[in-house]
């Protein structure tokens, strides 16, 4: 809850300067692959870090309107997975300019738009459980009124392929700050506190074995 919607934020906020449509944002990472790359990982590592927390907020709301949680937060999170592909079609994009050039990866994008996947299908999921999870979120108490106005401005935060950022997207990752990273803070300040040797413990190990694994996965 804390460190999502930070990592959403920055990504969002690296690639505010350029145009959100995809030719500018192919464009932008020719000229700036280093800041384009960092942003969209930014982005992506915000929408994988989401899930936790999401199942979180929805537990805390299925204590006195689970119906709502169940709702609200199973279509928040099939849309994570429509961005998480997205991510990887994004990547894919961003290595046909590296290996060809800008016009090659605006003709692949700009052809392959519309075309049917089964993950396609999950895209409003996201949109309308923002507002359900919003909703629940305000009547359970879990969150107040103006937090929970605050967590449905992420409905708007656009879906698709190499999107960029607008000041829609700072609107909607600045709400997402506000509803969730005090509720996560809460949590963390709540009985029982970890001990900081266990804590840090457990972050050393979960750090080695993320780094481990990401070096395999440079080996393969």
């Amino acid at each position: 809850m804390v460190l999502a919607p930070m990592l959403f934020a920055i990504g969002i906020l690296l690639r505010i300067q350029f145009h959100f449509f995809f030719p500018e944002q192919l464009a932008a990472f020719k000229a700036h692959p280093t800041l384009m790359t960092a942003s969209y990982n930014f982005f992506l590592a915000g929408n994988i870090a989401l899930w936790p927390a999401l199942i979180t907020l929805a537990q805390l709301v299925a204590r006195t309107r689970p119906n709502w949680a169940l709702w609200g937060g199973s279509f928040v999170i099939f849309g994570l997975f429509a961005r998480t592909f997205h991510g990887g079609a994004d990547y894919m994009a961003f290595q046909i300019v590296r290996a060809w050039d800008v016009q090659a990866a605006t003709k692949t994008v700009a052809s392959s738009y519309g075309s049917f996947h089964i993950v396609t299908s999950l895209d409003g999921a996201i949109l309308f459980g923002w507002i359900l999870l919003a909703i629940g979120s305000y009547l359970s108490g879990t969150l107040g009124l103006i937090r929970s106005i605050a967590l449905s401005l992420m409905s708007a935060l656009m879906m698709g392929v190499v999107k960029g950022s607008s000041i829609t997207s700072v609107v909607a990752a600045t709400g997402l700050c506000i509803s969730l990273v005090p509720l996560g803070i809460a949590i963390l300040k709540a009985p029982p506190i970890p001990r900081f040797r266990t804590a840090f413990m457990w972050a050393a190990l979960i750090t080695g074995l993320v780094a481990a694994l990401f070096f395999l996965g440079q080996l393969g």
